[in-house]
This record gives structure tokens, C-alpha cells and sequence, in this order.
């Protein structure tokens, strides 16, 4: 198999693991959205250090605590993800799948705005249709809900916001989650603590849901390798459209799985986002071949080639 064909099934496996991974977190019910953050960051961290023990790459350890501003960057990440996963956990488990799905479905618009605002980037006209389409929608499902769709709008900020950090400091995928999950085991261990000491842990609680708790670490490390795989293979245009599996699974799941309701006015406004996300992949797959073309014409010819 070449490399392209399986950084494809890499993404794809990442995509269709986060896709189905609102099933997952049902499961873990009656244990609330904090106790189940709590376990995801504890036993991401037994599960990542016993892989990299396996790989016997705990030294790059050593490396990074020389570089205090990495150190800084790792606790803004770590405390980025902390609030996608505690917001994603608290959507699921509230009955609001639809609505994480959203956030997800909007997070590359946001990226984009990120871009603007903080990197100083220039938007082509294609760039901004596509981000006045996505606010349009956003109005729309505010009418809809009636409120603002804080609940997307914080899992597209938070994930774009540490994707942002994650781009500068260049770590690779297990060492990163390692690093980020060590930083916030502290406070996850404390707060399962003092459940167990007031008496309302469910972790024990029935063997079938205390593996199912534990298995939360590999649940969340096993996607994040994967992606890396794909992202260190597929070419940018050929992994932003695999984003969208993600998204279109986990609203599948909350509609039919779930019965979760999809009224007129919601539809309309998903749709809306569905057609920002259009514009921006179109634009962005032709300013690629664009950007391609304009290099292979500008490279030298080879003199024996003449």
C-alpha cells in the first residue's frame, strides 16, 4: 500500500472514531461530564506513557523542560483542550449532539477568523463570502434556539484556538496529548478524589463501567495517532475534506440515533453553514492547484531537459 492510500485509511479511521465517539460517551452515563473529563485526562496519560515507554521516547522529556515559553504554550493547549473536551462531554450528555456537531462543522470558518485576526492574514473574496454565509447561519440558529449556540461556538473557538498553539509549537501527536494531559492530571486526580471522599464516584461502580471509564484514555489517544499519521502523509486539501466526517457522523448520530429534534428554522441554518463550507473547500482546492501550477512554472528547467 502507498503512502497516500494509507494516510486516506488513517484519516478516515480518525474521522469515523470522532464520528461515532458520542455513542461512546452515553455510555458512560451516570457518571457526569466532569467526573468522565476527569478519567479521560487521567488514563490518556497512563495509556500515552506506556505507548511512548514502548517506543522508548520518554527522553524528549528532558529537552522540553529547558524551553519554559514550550512549557507556557503547553499549558495554554492543555487548558484549551480541557474546555473543548468538557464542553463536548457536557453537549453530549445533555442531549445536545446537534448542536457539537455544529461547532465542528464551523470550526474551519473559525480558523479562518482566527487567521485575520490574530496572524494578520489576507482573506481572498471567496474567503470572506464563506465567513458572512457562516455568520448568517449563525443568526439563523440563534433565532432558532433562541439563544446564541454558545455550546458550538466554544467547541469551534477552543479547538481552532489550540490548534493554533499546537501549529507553533510543532510537537508530534503522542508526546503533545502526553505533555497537555500530564499538565492537567493534577487537578483531574484531585477532583476524583474528593467524588470518591463525598461518596459520589461511579468509578467501581459495576466492572462494565469502570472499563468503559478507563478505556476513555486509549478512546482519545487512538484517533489523535491516527490523524497524525494521515496528516503526515495526505496533501492539506486532501485531509480538510475529511474533516467533515467527523461532523456529518456525530450529527447522524444525535437525529438518528439519538431522536434529538431538527426543525425547519435549525435545518435551514445547518444548511447555511453547509454552503460556507462549500465555498471555502472550493476555494481553497483551486488556490492550491493555483499555488502548484504558478511553482511548477517558476522552477528552473533541468539542463537536460533543454
Amino acid at each position: 500500500m502507498n503512502q497516500t492510500r494509507l494516510g486516506y485509511l488513517y484519516g478516515f479511521g480518525a474521522y469515523l472514531l470522532w464520528g461515532f465517539f458520542p455513542i461512546y460517551l452515553k455510555l458512560l452515563r451516570p457518571a457526569g461530564p466532569v467526573e468522565i473529563l476527569a478519567h479521560r485526562i487521567v488514563w490518556s496519560v497512563v495509556f500515552v506513557a506506556l505507548l511512548l515507554a514502548a517506543m522508548r521516547n520518554i527522553g524528549f522529556l528532558r529537552a522540553l523542560a529547558r524551553r519554559p515559553r514550550a512549557l507556557a504554550a503547553i499549558a495554554a493547549a492543555a487548558a484549551l483542550i480541557a474546555v473543548n473536551w468538557g464542553t463536548y462531554i457536557y453537549g453530549v450528555n445533555s442531549d445536545r449532539v446537534v448542536e457539537t456537531a455544529l461547532g465542528y462543522f464551523i470550526n474551519p470558518l473559525v480558523v479562518v477568523l482566527i487567521g485575520v485576526f490574530v496572524l494578520r492574514e489576507r482573506l481572498r473574496p471567496a474567503q470572506w463570502a464563506a465567513l458572512g454565509v457562516g455568520g448568517l447561519a449563525v443568526a439563523v440558529l440563534t433565532v432558532d434556539y433562541g439563544r446564541l449556540p454558545w455550546l458550538a461556538l466554544t467547541l469551534a473557538f477552543s479547538f481552532a484556538g489550540y490548534g493554533l498553539v499546537k501549529k507553533r509549537l510543532g510537537l508530534p501527536a503522542a508526546e503533545g496529548l502526553f505533555v497537555e494531559s500530564a499538565v492537567l492530571a493534577l487537578p483531574a486526580l484531585a477532583y476524583l478524589g474528593w467524588l470518591g471522599r463525598q461518596g459520589d464516584a461511579t468509578f467501581g461502580h459495576g466492572s462494565g463501567h469502570t472499563v468503559l471509564l478507563v478505556l476513555a484514555g486509549a478512546a482519545t489517544a487512538i484517533p489523535l495517532l491516527l490523524f497524525a499519521g494521515a496528516a503526515n502523509r495526505l496533501p492539506l486539501t486532501g485531509l480538510g475534506m475529511l474533516q467533515y466526517l467527523a461532523p456529518i457522523l456525530q450529527l447522524g448520530c444525535g437525529v438518528l440515533v439519538f431522536h434529538e429534534p431538527m426543525p425547519p428554522a435549525r435545518l435551514a441554518g445547518f444548511a447555511l453553514v453547509w454552503v460556507a463550507l462549500v465555498v471555502f473547500t472550493v476555494d481553497a482546492v483551486r488556490h492550491t492547484r493555483r499555488t502548484r501550477a504558478e511553482a511548477r512554472a517558476a522552477a528552473p528547467v533541468p539542463a537536460g531537459a533543454r
